[in-house]
Order: structure tokens, then sequence, then C-alpha cells
């Protein structure tokens, strides 16, 4: 199954900042257990590879992303510690090319036709929409699809419980990232049984 449709089959990614690399093995197990099997690790923090591979360890049939990757050293650090495919916030040709010489998949971030193109050029359809809310929402969203028949979006930032499904209604948006169901403050207090919840009502919510 590609990562593709994987995304289509979960819709919702949890996106994770962790400060502790070991707290990945009770929240994925929360996220797993609630209908949520997929991960979005972002290496904002200096603990997201080990996270990966405690997580890989731990669940090894999540979906497991690597978000923030900006360069080839952070892509190849993503692939070896277990991620299945990276993300990155912005188009960077660069990393592109690294990741396609590795040999893991990216979904690099787009907010404007010009990008779109750029990743069209470099043989990639499937996109981050970033940061969602703050280019234009749903909106932006359908006028980017409407002339590119051929990509699909995963809008993240500033998506939550109210607005999710709106965004999943549109046709050719795949999944949607989300950190409300894995706030940094739930995890510093390793409230799990919170974050399970959420997990579950997302799930439900998209289901």
């Amino acid at each position: 199954m590609t990562t593709s449709q994987q995304l289509k089959e979960i819709k919702v990614i949890p996106v994770i900042a962790i400060d502790t690399a070991e707290d990945i093995i009770p929240l994925g197990k929360a996220l797993a257990e609630n209908g949520l099997p997929a991960a979005e690790i972002t290496f904002r923090t200096q603990a997201a590879e080990e996270a990966i591979r405690l997580l890989r360890e731990s669940q090894p049939d999540m979906l497991i992303g690597a978000g923030t990757i900006i360069n080839r050293e952070q892509a190849l650090a993503a692939k070896n510690a277990g991620a299945t495919f990276v993300v990155s916030p912005g188009l960077n040709p660069n990393t592109v090319i690294a990741c396609q010489e590795i040999g893991i998949e990216i979904v690099p971030g787009v907010n404007n036709p010009s990008a779109v193109e750029a990743a069209l050029e470099l043989g990639l359809t499937t996109l981050k929409f970033f940061p969602a809310e703050a280019s234009g929402g749903i909106t932006m969203v359908k006028s980017l699809l409407a002339p590119y028949t051929d990509i699909e979006l995963m809008p993240t930032g500033g998506i939550n419980a109210t607005n999710i499904r709106d965004y999943l209604s549109i046709p050719r948006v795949v999944a949607c990232g989300g950190t409300w169901m894995v706030d940094s403050k739930l995890i510093q207090e390793k409230n799990w049984r919170e974050i399970g919840r959420l997990a579950k009502e997302a799930s439900e919510l998209v289901g």
C-alpha cells in the first residue's frame, strides 16, 4: 500500500513534537488503540529521531512520518530510524531529490500555484498544504485543486475537530495533519488517557 493510500485510510495524522523520546511508547499505544495508527514526528526537537526508532519498534505496523525535514541529513536520519515517509514545511528541490535518491517518500509543503508546479516537475503529486488556515483554508484548497487535476493535498496547520470534516469533504484531500489530540501540554503531563480519548473522538469524527 502506498503512503497516499494509507493516508486516505487513516484520514487524520497526529503531528507530534516530543521532548522525551521514551514518551512516544505510551503515546503511540494511546493513538493506535484508539483508531489512529499514524504519527508524524517533527524534527523540531532533539528527541525526534530516537522517538521514531522507539515507535517503529513498539508499533511496527504504524504509519510513521518524520515532519519538518529540511535537508538530506534529516531525511536519511528519519529513514534509518524507521520512518515510512517524510514531510517538509516547504518545497526544497534539493531535499526532494535527496529523498528520491535514498528511497523515502516525501510530502512537501505548498501553498501556491508556483510551488505546486515545482512539485509536479519533480514528479510529486501528494502534497502538504501548509500552513492551511493561514494560507486561505478551504477556499484556497479548492482553488489549488481546480487547475491541477493530478494532485492531492494533506492540509496541516490550524486544523482541529471543528473544521477537519469540512477539509476532508473536498475530493482529493487525502488526510489532514493535526496537533489537537497530541497537544504538547498533554504529552508533558503524560496524560495518555486524555490523548487516547481525543484520538478516539478524532477517529470517529472522520470515520
